[in-house]
């Protein structure tokens, strides 16, 4: 099995997004911001959703991509690209390395640019928290596996719907901003979802 059907196989997840067509550069620089403030991915152009490979014409997608890339996304996103033929079928393999510069924003419309970060097949927008935790230390991210602050949070919302900041600054006995990055490396592993549309932020399990 090469390499390609292999990706297709495991199907989208935290490092990998399928795409038919890019046809909307300020759509596809969310899911580029959101790989390179993680931990960088792979996406497949010119493969559907179901994993069926459709094709594209390269040249198209890419000038696309690289506009994305450089005007949508803020700062610019480092991608590289590789052309796979199956079946007679091009698809368009766009990586996108870990940034050392987060966090990227991307354009979501006119003087409105905001944060993605990948949690599992998704990009999911960040809060101001987020995107400072993200500037300051990104380094710290890949402290796994989990110690026993962070594992007193998991437990917790085992037996509880949700927790808040403060809730768990309280529970870990931890300064705010010890909590807060706790809390966003959880988030961007995939172990919490954060919910920010209310008036206090409130985190739950993936």
């Amino acid at each position: 099995m090469d390499e390609l059907q292999r990706l297709i196989l495991l199907g989208e997840n935290d490092t990998v997004d399928f795409k038919q067509r890019v046809t909307q550069p300020e759509k596809i620089a969310r899911t580029l911001v959101s790989f390179a403030n993680t931990r960088g991915g792979i996406i497949l152009i010119g493969v559907k959703d179901d994993g069926t490979i459709s094709g594209i014409d390269p040249e198209e997608e890419k000038h696309i991509l690289q506009m994305a890339a450089e005007f949508y996304c803020d700062p610019p996103v480092h991608v590289q690209y590789e052309e796979v033929e199956e079946d007679h079928r091009t698809v368009l393999k766009v990586i996108i390395p870990e940034s050392k510069v987060k966090p990227h924003f991307a354009k979501v419309k006119e003087d409105d640019w905001r944060g993605f970060v990948r949690v599992k097949d998704t990009s999911v927008q960040t809060s101001k928290m987020v995107n400072k935790a993200l500037e300051q230390e990104p380094d710290e991210f890949e402290r796994l596996p989990l110690d026993r602050h962070e594992n007193a949070v998991l437990g917790y919302l085992k037996l509880s719907p949700r927790i808040t900041l403060k809730q768990y600054m309280k529970l870990a006995n931890l300064s705010e901003r010890r909590a807060y990055r706790t809390l966003v490396k959880l988030v961007i592993h995939g172990y919490l979802r954060l919910h920010d549309k209310e008036k206090e932020e409130y985190y739950t399990l993936s």
